[in-house]
């Protein structure tokens, strides 16, 4: 959508929400990461200035998944009374004549996210307290009462699930080679599934480039809810620990090595904010570099076949034998 039609669009559903006819959207942007569905926009109303930023759909997909902004309206809801900083939902819904999809629109937070040359400018010990704010805020998400909050995200589907879905994209791999441990890893997951886990809602992709900071180091929001769900909650943690995690990685990745705390510490942090064992992370960390090292073989194709073309997969590729050989090690194989 063109900025001035949505200017024109927002410009009349503030009006209405704000029940104000002189209401004017004064700035638009597109949004970081998700330009063409995603905006950053000013709206001066009552002699005041506010920033949003609203997020729709990406155009010609089905509204169902990560494209059901509705299901992260959900989960950012449920969050309201904790002490989780998040952006607060100020509208979300699915009536069509605003902007022919639904829409979730969240106030604007003014930081950036922890990657980038300005987190190498704070201390060490500015670091590890994010760090530490980021696990403490990852316990409160997983202590949400998502049976009577998040309903609309649906049930677990299982462990097993979670494992065998990722084997259309693992058929489909561009250099399959890279993924020649793959049936072990998945044999191992299978045979070594959880037991006593805790289910409840999950961010699913929980890393410093969804985490906002002021610039001095608060953390401000947890953002990017586009794969959450309800699910075992360790898999945000078993994620952030195997991407903190050089022996992961090829050596040509940078993972920020040095500049946030290793995966084993921020998993000591977790625990510590949680209060308790909460369970095997170990086999979450295999499951987290196992899909995704089957993620990067996917993209790869798409990339190379000139489907989504995307060059940063050519050297991420580079990973998918390490992240095979990492979460063979997280099972003991």
């Amino acid at each position: 959508m063109e900025l001035e039609e949505m200017r024109g669009r927002l410009t009349r559903f503030v009006q209405t929400k704000l029940d104000d006819p002189t209401a004017e959207v004064v700035s638009i942007e597109p949004g970081p990461g998700h330009a063409g569905f995603s905006y950053l926009f000013e709206v001066a109303s009552g002699g005041d200035t506010k920033g949003y930023f609203i997020r729709l759909p990406p155009p010609g997909v089905k509204w169902e998944g990560t494209a059901d902004v509705l299901r992260q309206a959900t989960a950012v809801r449920a969050l309201e009374g904790t002490d989780v900083p998040h952006a607060k939902v100020i509208w979300s819904g699915d009536d069509l004549k605003w902007f022919d999809c639904p829409y979730i629109v969240q106030e604007r937070i003014e930081g950036d996210v922890a990657r980038g040359d300005w987190v190498l400018q704070l201390s060490q010990e500015t670091r590890r307290d994010m760090a530490k704010q980021a696990m403490t805020a990852l316990a409160g998400i997983h202590r949400v009462d998502w049976e009577s909050k998040c309903q609309y995200l649906g049930d677990f589907w299982g462990f097993e699930f979670d494992v065998t879905r990722w084997n259309r994209f693992y058929d489909r791999a561009a250099e399959p080679e890279r993924l020649a441990l793959q049936p072990r890893v998945k044999e191992l997951l299978l045979q070594k599934i959880p037991e006593n886990t805790r289910i409840g809602l999950y961010h699913g992709d929980f890393q410093w480039a969804n985490l906002m900071f002021s610039p001095q180091g608060k953390l401000l929001a947890v953002i990017d809810w586009e794969l959450c769900g309800i699910g075992a909650t360790l898999n945000d943690v078993g994620w952030i620990c195997a991407f903190n995690d050089p022996s992961a990685w090829a050596s040509n990745r940078t993972i920020g090595e040095g500049v946030m705390p290793h995966g084993d510490e921020l998993q000591e942090m977790y625990i510590e904010a949680w209060g308790e064992d909460p369970g095997d992370i170990s086999w979450f960390k295999a499951l987290a570099t196992y899909k995704f090292s089957i993620i990067s073989g996917f993209n790869l194709m798409l990339h190379r076949r000139g489907k989504r073309p995307d060059p940063q997969w050519e050297e991420t590729a580079m990973s998918m034998t390490p992240n095979m050989e990492y979460a063979l090690r997280m099972l003991g194989g």
